[in-house]
């Protein structure tokens, strides 16, 4: 990924967090006919340190799941992102000088691949997935509310991948590049659009902006 050195983030701490609450990602490897990805919700493990494993699960019948084990994955993160009319940019107004851009948060990890069938080894794995998704619910769902035949059987659907992770790389591309009063524009322009989507952006700019400073 380019990565310019504005927008560069590395702080394990802060790139575990994005990827756990991002919760899904692509893993992209190669099978038999050529370059591939797959949709899948993640577990994230911060060790061994520094960079952690990420655990996840393939249907058996996806012709990938055979394709990953001693393999090098990309598994990419798309996070918060958004659209930035130059409209913001009180430089805008003042020489013309402006663009539209496009704002975002993006994580690619890089690991090397095994795969798991064993049937608890899979059972605890999706227990940890659900139990963190879970536990915003007043009730959550346990994994022990379903008949354990039940479980089994779906189980047997599904190949488990860990991947040990070797590298990860963070791109917070938030508006570091522009001047302060513009970056300031970006802000409220955002938090101008009311909405859920707006005000996420908004919060992550305003960090970039304050620890630019």
């Amino acid at each position: 990924m380019y990565v310019p050195p504005a927008f560069s983030e590395n702080r394990i701490d802060v790139l575990h967090k994005m990827m756990s609450e991002i919760g899904t990602a692509v893993v992209v490897g190669r099978d038999q006919n050529g370059l591939v990805g797959t949709h899948v919700p993640i577990e994230l493990d911060p060790q061994p340190e520094p960079f952690g494993t990420i655990r996840c699960h393939f249907a058996r019948g996806n012709p990938h799941a055979t394709a990953v084990s001693g393999s090098e994955l990309l598994v990419i993160f798309q996070g918060p992102q958004g659209y930035v009319t130059p409209s913001w940019y009180p430089s805008k107004h003042e020489t013309g000088k402006a663009v539209p851009t496009w704002n975002y948060v993006a994580v690619h990890a890089y690991g090397i691949a095994t795969t798991f069938e064993d049937a608890d080894l899979l059972h605890a794995h999706l227990a940890a997935l659900t139990n963190r998704r879970e536990s915003n619910y007043q009730v959550p769902w346990k994994i022990e509310d379903a008949p354990r035949s039940y479980i089994d059987g779906m189980c047997r659907a599904i190949i488990g991948i860990e991947i040990k992770l070797i590298r990860i790389e963070g791109k917070w591309k938030l508006s570091q590049n522009k001047p302060e009063h513009d970056r300031i524009g970006v802000i409220n322009g955002l938090r101008s659009q009311g909405d859920d989507a707006g005000n996420r952006m908004a919060d992550l700019v305003e960090v970039a902006h304050l620890r630019k400073m």
